[in-house]
């Protein structure tokens, strides 16, 4: 198998089962070629300007003054291009977090219309659920004898366990539908190219089979391992028994951590490049390797800042909802939902859909952008952007073309 399998080029049709991850693709919905890979890379995380690089494009002598100077007298190299909304070149933080905001304010109809929808249906599903179908927990009688109140605690643990499976559902769901169609529109993004619902769509879906096993397949991994370190020690039963239930649950939360990031980069893979899920899983590991920490520090900063998105937009609906209905929080703090107002209920899922349909955007887009600045660094992608993209001095001559090039 290629480790270095290439990008897809947004708009253009999938390949054929029998085409290698390595084919070349068909010309972008712009006239320019469908980036590939390069037969002269640099080693990897080597990165120059296009001057240095071998195969690269040479650019012509700059005039006097152009550039400026630099550092030890010689020429300044030129900016990197940018025709879409990064920068070609390996990414720092900000550009990574900008690029993700540029493409939202960029494409804010096509990005919206996909997570508005997403989020309303994810949070109207949620509630009916939540207010027809679910177990309610039941309530721990304080006067109870000890073992009646361990038994009635335990009771309502294993109802909010039963209700949290289909709320993790859903938002599997909505992460699956967001990443099939938000990868697309950040890669388009990082062209320059128009992005549109129907072409989004149209990439897409050759690609959902794949992505929904990946996408349910990760989480029974994390499940897996939790079982490994809790369940041991939750047969016991004993005291030492929960101290090794403590002691295997801590490490089975760091290897999660460790895997989580490892495998982040396969859902970019699988959509964009075409792979298999195991294939996929695979090259994700490769290009996370070595840059373990600075990827794990972007997506925990990226979960900070959403997160305080989301309090920023959801703390205002809640106040006021308690405004117009100050006894709809009496049946959330009493956890029986069915006794909460439909009004209080539906002024916080509104403020719930918008935060939400802001924060997977920007995930979607740190998480593509990261997977594109790991490859600009270790393969050289930036060349096959810009020769896509149609950037000025990146393309190759077309066959039959013997028009002089400058």
């Amino acid at each position: 198998m290629n480790d270095s399998p290439g990008w897809a080029s947004p708009g253009s049709p999938s390949p054929s089962d029998d085409q290698g991850a390595g084919s070349p693709r068909p010309a972008g919905d712009q006239g320019g070629p469908a980036p590939k890979w390069s037969e002269n890379q640099p080693p990897p995380g080597q990165w120059s300007p296009p001057a240095a690089r071998p195969g690269g494009p040479v650019p012509p002598a700059p005039a006097p003054g152009w550039g400026g100077r630099g550092p030890y007298g010689g020429w300044a190299q030129p900016p990197a291009p940018k025709p879409g909304v990064i920068p070609l070149r390996p990414l720092g933080v900000g550009e990574i977090l900008d690029g993700a905001v540029s493409t939202l304010r960029a494409h804010w109809r096509t990005v919206l219309g996909i997570t508005l929808v997403v989020s309303a249906v994810v949070q109207l599903v949620q509630l009916l659920l939540q207010r027809y179908v679910l177990p309610q927990p039941p309530a721990v009688d304080p006067d109870a004898s000890p073992s009646e109140v361990l038994e009635q605690a335990g009771e309502a643990m294993q109802t909010t366990v039963i209700g949290m499976v289909p709320s993790s559902l859903l938002g599997l769901m909505a992460q699956f539908v967001t990443t099939a169609l938000l990868t697309f529109v950040v890669s388009r993004s990082v062209l320059g190219r128009p992005v549109a619902f129907g072409e989004v769509w149209r990439d897409a879906r050759p690609r959902l089979v794949p992505l929904l096993a990946l996408t349910l397949l990760l989480p029974a991994i994390v499940t897996a391992v939790f079982a490994v370190g809790v369940g041991p020690g939750l047969l016991i039963g004993s005291t030492a028994g929960a101290m090794l239930a403590v002691l295997g649950g801590a490490s089975a939360l760091l290897a999660a951590i460790w895997l989580t990031v490892r495998f982040s980069l396969s859902y970019s893979v699988v959509m964009l490049e075409r792979q298999g899920v195991r294939a996929s899983l695979r090259r994700s590991a490769k290009l996370v390797q070595g840059a373990w920490w600075r990827i794990f520090g972007i997506l925990l900063l990226t979960a900070l800042l959403t997160t305080l998105i989301v309090m920023i937009i959801v703390i205002p609906f809640s106040l006021i909802a308690l405004l117009v209905d100050g006894d709809g929080m009496n049946g959330l703090v009493s956890g029986s939902p069915d006794q909460t107002s439909w009004t209080f209920l539906i002024i916080t899922g509104i403020g719930a859909v918008i935060a939400s349909a802001i924060m997977y955007p920007i995930t979607a887009g740190v998480t593509v952008l990261l997977y594109v600045d790991q490859r600009i660094r270790r393969e050289a992608l930036d060349l096959e952007l810009a020769r896509a993209a149609g950037v000025p001095g990146y393309g190759s001559p077309s066959p039959g073309d013997t028009t002089p090039r400058s």
